[in-house]
């Protein structure tokens, strides 16, 4: 038997609009197996458009959408589009320039 916890979710801007557009709460307390799962399975299990997505906060600190979330992990998914030199500070810029990258 596999021992699952769970990770608290946010979603901001356009991210949080498509959640609320679809019925669905901006905030959500989702099961993650021990093992952890990548960001980006995450996402797509909420029913967020990667392609909307350019970084994951996950315990304050920004990554790729790569990034394993483990139980107990506080996420907060960052939409396309973030105005201002904050992209630079935060490290959002570089999170999603090379998630990019990775598509390609």
């Amino acid at each position: 038997m596999s021992m699952q916890m769970t990770a608290t979710v946010r979603m901001f801007g356009a991210l949080h609009a498509i959640r609320r557009a679809h019925g669905l709460e901006p905030m959500a307390e989702v099961h993650i197996h021990h093992d952890g799962c990548p960001a980006c399975d995450l996402a797509r299990e909420l029913d967020l458009p990667l392609e909307r997505i350019e970084a994951v906060f996950v315990n304050h600190r920004v990554y790729r959408l790569d990034h394993v979330i483990l139980p107990g992990d506080r996420v907060a998914f960052v939409p396309t589009g973030i105005p201002g030199p904050g992209r630079l500070l935060l490290g959002i810029f570089g999170a999603g320039r090379q998630n990019r990258q990775q598509e390609l």
